[in-house]
């Protein structure tokens, strides 16, 4: 195998999974090793449970990405997310609207099917998810959730052209989850600014991820049952020293799939938000016991909502 590690060692990859798991020495801007992450945020009532819970407790919020899509929220519903961000100095994050399981193809039903997950199908599904984006940021969003390579690629070449905000922060999804270096590089080459791995990688192999891309990594400590329902609370201080910079993300384990949200089913989903919160709180007090010098972006005093 001596050849095949050499090839890519020279070539910037790990030539393995470094079992001694070093410590990354790698940072946010403002020099911070994580982010707190709170997902599933369907929608403002959501946002506003996120934000009452969170100075209930005491916790930090730095980011909070919505699964449904933006074509699922009226125009005055993501003006109010975006000015609750900006109110609380909180990300906003959105997820594109079209995807594979919206559509009509039954392939992606299918158990062999299931690696589609959430394309786009066709080009026609493309310029939808395109006419999602450029609504979005026109209505100020600046944090865009994609889960397909190519509108991933197009979106990071509009960045280069002017016609999309060069700050804007393209995060991929776990739903397209890399799972070796190689490919969590390509996706950082094509325009991601902020990568979701999955949530059952060994701590080597995270190791090995982190050494080939700069870009921060989004990691479910807690994962939604559907991407495995895994719950790694106690791990996260060590996430953190081998992945930084990282966002700690709170998933919820035993809990429905609300994709797609709405009025409907309003009340659940915000009792799921609030539950995430305190999940989150759990999460930081291990991470100020086990590891008390690890470095937190800094946040404002909590604002109820």
């Amino acid at each position: 195998m001596t050849e095949s590690k050499q090839w890519l060692t020279t070539n910037g990859w790990p030539g393995e999974d470094p079992r001694d798991c070093p410590s990354s020495s790698k940072r946010f801007p403002d020099g911070a090793e994580y982010r707190i992450e709170i997902p599933s945020t369907e929608g403002p009532r959501s946002f506003r449970a996120v934000l009452d819970e969170a100075a209930k407790r005491a916790v930090p919020v730095h980011r909070i990405s919505q699964g449904s899509g933006v074509m699922l929220q009226t125009d005055a519903e993501i003006r109010e997310m975006v000015e609750l961000g900006r109110a609380n100095d909180i990300e906003v994050n959105l997820f594109v609207g079209p995807r594979a399981t919206f559509d009509i193809g039954a392939q992606v039903k299918a158990d062999a099917g299931k690696a589609i997950g959430l394309s786009l199908r066709g080009a026609d599904q493309l310029v939808f998810a395109l006419e999602d984006v450029r609504r979005a940021v026109g209505l100020g969003v600046n944090s865009i959730l994609v889960s397909d390579i190519g509108l991933l690629a197009i979106m990071g070449k509009l960045k280069t052209t002017g016609d999309l905000p060069a700050d804007l922060i393209i995060k991929t999804s776990v739903m397209m989850a890399p799972t070796n270096p190689a490919s969590a590089r390509v996706l950082e080459d094509l325009g991601a600014t902020t990568i979701n791995v999955p949530s059952d990688l060994t701590l080597p192999q995270l190791a090995a991820i982190r050494a080939a891309i700069d870009a921060p990594i989004d990691f479910y400590v807690e994962a939604p049952d559907n991407i495995g329902g895994f719950i790694r609370h106690y791990e996260t201080p060590e996430f953190i020293r081998v992945a930084a910079p990282l966002y700690v993300k709170l998933g919820l384990r035993n809990s429905p799939d609300i994709y797609p949200s709405g009025s409907h089913i309003e009340d659940l989903v915000e009792r799921l938000s609030r539950e995430r919160v305190r999940r989150a709180e759990l999460v930081c007090a291990m991470i100020k016991r086990y590891s008390p010098h690890a470095v937190m972006s800094p946040r404002p005093a909590p604002v109820r909502a």
